[in-house]
């Protein structure tokens, strides 16, 4: 089939773009193939592949609650949508642990600043409604509460500028380079993965960012109207990072113990190694951030390329070392410090200068 050759992918990224595409062919019947895979930024091939696995998933492994989707090559036709339908699932249960830590989220959010009223308002019937139907599981609930840090204000601030289509300026803090950047930014939206941030337009780069709301230190609404310019939204369901095809290569290589890159990292090959460990080729936009990958797999790994990359991380590496070494060495003092000013320390201690060891 026509598109762009496959590239390797990992069972975390497959499963999401899989949800995102349930919805997708519910809402398009007969989508034509080469339109699908355009949509999700995959080849032809993938997506096929992707079709194959999707009959085997459903509400239940009984005939009629799997997905019943195939493909002449050009459409792709979905014939028991009503299989998922509302009418057609079984009523919702819940045990009594699941329907305590639904109602304590739900009254949580319901207290975020910035929320739209009738959001809140929303919330609190669906919130009275699981409370009915939970009965006395519902009272565990009431006794516990949750409180949300600064972020909730951030994402009340973010929200805002998003519904008022105004400019925000933020301190941003930068794990990777381990900094706090002033920023003006033009937000575009909110996303969850399992952090929430903001995708938005940075002015200081003049480029799409996306920013962790949780590392933003601080936070204005300007009076600035917000003018991203005219991009297409990605679709998030492969991953939140993207690499382009621009962005700089680098290539990294790990033992048994440090395969797991290749499940959570997006990388354009990994290659076996004789002995059990890979050799993966990745594109960021900031190779730099890649330091802390390979402080955190520590004799698992090593970055091989680029040359210039390489050598800031083994420089890291031996900071870290030093560090923990004066560490070790200040604690080891203390304790010889503390042993010779105890009780027997008179007893112990040499009488003069030639009694000590050198």
């Amino acid at each position: 089939m026509a598109g762009k050759p496959v590239r390797p992918v990992n069972a975390i990224d497959q499963t999401r773009r899989m949800l995102s595409l349930v919805t997708y062919l519910k809402e398009r019947p007969g989508a034509r193939v080469e339109d699908v895979a355009r949509a999700f930024g995959i080849s032809e091939d993938e997506l096929v592949s992707d079709l194959d696995v999707l009959p085997m998933c459903g509400t239940s492994f009984r005939g009629g609650d799997l997905l019943d989707i195939d493909t002449d090559g050009e459409r792709i036709w979905w014939h028991n949508p009503a299989a998922l339908a509302a009418e057609a699932a079984e009523p919702l249960r819940l045990a009594a642990d699941e329907a305590t830590a639904l109602l304590v989220a739900a009254r949580a959010v319901s207290t975020l600043p910035g929320l739209r009223e009738s959001d809140r308002q929303a919330l609190l019937r669906a919130t009275a409604k699981v409370e009915t139907a939970a009965g006395e599981a519902a009272g565990a609930s009431s006794r516990l509460s949750v409180t949300f840090e600064s972020e909730g204000g951030v994402f009340a601030d973010v929200d805002r500028a998003i519904a008022e289509r105004r400019r925000l300026w933020i301190r941003y803090y930068s794990p990777a380079r381990d900094e706090v950047t002033e920023r003006e930014i033009d937000p575009i939206r909110l996303v969850s993965v399992g952090h929430t941030y903001v995708e938005a337009w940075c002015r200081r780069s003049e480029a799409r960012r996306t920013f962790r709301l949780d590392r933003v230190a601080e936070i204005k609404i300007l009076d600035e109207p917000s003018a991203p310019p005219e991009i297409e939204l990605r679709d998030l369901s492969e991953a939140l990072v993207q690499p382009a095809a621009e962005d700089p290569e680098v290539v990294v290589e790990v033992g048994p113990g440090g395969r797991w890159v290749a499940e959570y990292y997006p990388h354009d090959s990994a290659d076996e190694l004789p002995d059990g460990g890979l050799r993966i080729t990745l594109r960021t936009p900031d190779p730099a951030s890649l330091r802390r990958l390979a402080l955190r797999l520590g004799r698992d790994g090593r970055i091989v390329s680029p040359p210039d990359l390489a050598d800031s991380a083994r420089q890291a590496a031996r900071e870290a070392l030093t560090a923990y070494d004066g560490i070790e060495a200040a604690r080891t003092t203390r304790v010889v410090e503390a042993d010779a000013s105890g009780p027997h320390a008179a007893h112990t201690a040499p009488d003069g200068p030639g009694d000590g060891p050198e």
